[in-house]
């Protein structure tokens, strides 16, 4: 059994802050765990624009404070996120996300993500493994 709080992992590798600064996340269970998935909470910061592409992963986000407008960049389709609302990039869709304020998200990778990752030139996470 694993028993983890955010407060366990601030500071340590498993607090992210992006190159791009546009948000930090707190990966709670990674891949060396074995579960095969990923759980993190992750904070997008207020008038940041985070462009994304998950061409390797599946993911699932969960809203659970803040509001933010989420983009298909494939469609041009626009989504209000806001607390209580999931979306899942279930077709590896290249997708947009501007928060209004801070917007702080539960989120799970399928496959899990070791903790080393982060965005690419085209928003990619590459596909990293553990040794």
């Amino acid at each position: 059994m694993i028993v983890r709080s955010l407060s366990d992992i601030e500071g340590t590798d498993r607090d992210v802050e992006s190159a791009s600064g546009t948000w930090r996340s707190k990966r709670l269970v990674l891949a060396k765990e074995g579960v095969g998935f990923s759980f993190h909470e992750t904070v997008l910061y207020a008038g940041t624009e985070t462009s994304m592409w998950y061409a390797n992963h599946i993911e699932a986000v969960f809203c659970v404070e803040g509001e933010a407008e989420l983009t298909n960049d494939e469609t041009g389709e626009k989504h209000w996120i806001s607390p209580g609302t999931m979306y899942l990039l279930d077709g590896h869709e290249k997708h947009t996300l501007r928060p209004k304020t801070d917007f702080r998200a539960l989120c799970v990778f399928n496959p899990p993500v070791t903790g080393r990752e982060d965005h690419d030139e085209n928003g990619v996470y590459p596909l990293l493994t553990e040794a």
